[in-house]
């Protein structure tokens, strides 16, 4: 970690619409749980469904995606990172910061949200708050170490990034059988079941293996990032 670049990063974060977009994405979750709470269908079915697809399925790989690219992307198309990779600082140690900086925005605009929706629908009972926030939390880990990967290694990140979120994790990854066992949502979806009462939230995987898959794909994805960064030219090509 480096705290300059950490400050940098932020401040370049909060400073774009990204901070803004990063928050308004949460803004729908928060206004579903509370017209259903007041409606009175904030059963344990509904909330599973709202807290699965909108909260898993469509506001953390989008918040992931934003803040997942949004670290590296613009240094790289703007040509700054020549600044930044002409200082001595470790690639590495650069990689791991940026990381710390969009998964840190990931969790607080993902995380926090999904708990205050599963409270206000289904409340602390059956562990489902715990479980959906514990789901969001590594999957927002993950889903950040990937798309700063994609981001250093294309110049179409978002548009990668975009498919990969959509197409892959809530479409592919949700409806064909095979395909979840090669999906960072069903691995978060199984690590979270491990904190519910085994009858509001299952996994494709066991919580084990499930926490085995989420390392080794945000360590693997963390890795090549910064074997990636080593090999960015000076001249900003990638």
């Amino acid at each position: 970690m480096n705290a300059v670049v950490a400050r940098i990063t932020l401040r370049g974060m909060l400073g774009r619409r990204r901070g803004l977009l990063l928050l308004l994405l949460a803004a729908p979750l928060l206004v579903l749980a509370i017209v259903f709470r007041a409606l009175g269908f904030a059963h344990g079915d509904v909330a599973l469904s709202v807290l699965r697809q909108y909260g898993l399925g469509v506001l953390l790989p989008l918040v992931a995606l934003i803040a997942g690219t949004g670290v590296f992307a613009p240094e790289i198309d703007d040509g700054t990172i020549v600044y930044l990779l002409s200082k001595p600082i470790g690639r590495p140690t650069i990689v791991h910061t940026k990381l710390a900086v969009a998964a840190g925005l990931t969790v607080l605009c993902t995380a926090v949200p999904v708990l205050a929706a599963a409270l206000i629908m289904a409340g602390p009972n059956g562990g489902l708050a715990a479980g959906f926030t514990a789901a969001t939390v590594a999957g927002a880990v993950v889903y950040c170490a990937i798309f700063v990967l994609i981001s250093i290694a294309t110049r179409h990140a978002v548009i990668v990034g975009l498919a990969y979120a959509l197409i892959w994790e809530s479409v592919v990854g949700q409806y064909v059988p095979g395909a979840r066992l090669l999906s960072v949502q069903q691995w978060a979806l199984s690590a979270g079941a491990a904190l519910t009462d085994g009858t509001t939230l299952h996994g494709d995987l066991s919580p084990a293996w499930a926490l085995l898959l989420l390392v080794v794909a945000g360590a693997g994805a963390t890795v090549l990032a910064g074997q990636r960064l080593r090999s960015l030219s000076l001249t900003g090509e990638v």
